[in-house]
């Protein structure tokens, strides 16, 4: 299921990131891989700020769409 579907304050962990080649080497370099955890903080119109390797990071709702999780 797509990241934003878990709700905030839950954690899961990666299993597939989807799009072109540029969405997944962004995403990578920001340590969102598959198998790492994710912890969704917060959400503002659908915006997410989660919190992925200790650190905090905001990404658009398009983007996390792109995430799924399980």
């Amino acid at each position: 299921m797509p990241l934003t579907l878990i709700g905030t304050g839950n954690s899961s962990s990666v299993v597939r990131i989807a799009g072109r080649d540029d969405t997944r080497r962004f995403l990578e370099n920001l340590g969102i891989v598959n198998g790492s955890q994710i912890t969704v903080l917060s959400e503002y119109g659908g915006d997410l700020i989660i919190k992925v390797c200790e650190a905090r990071v905001a990404i658009s709702k398009t983007m996390a769409c792109k995430i799924h999780v399980a």
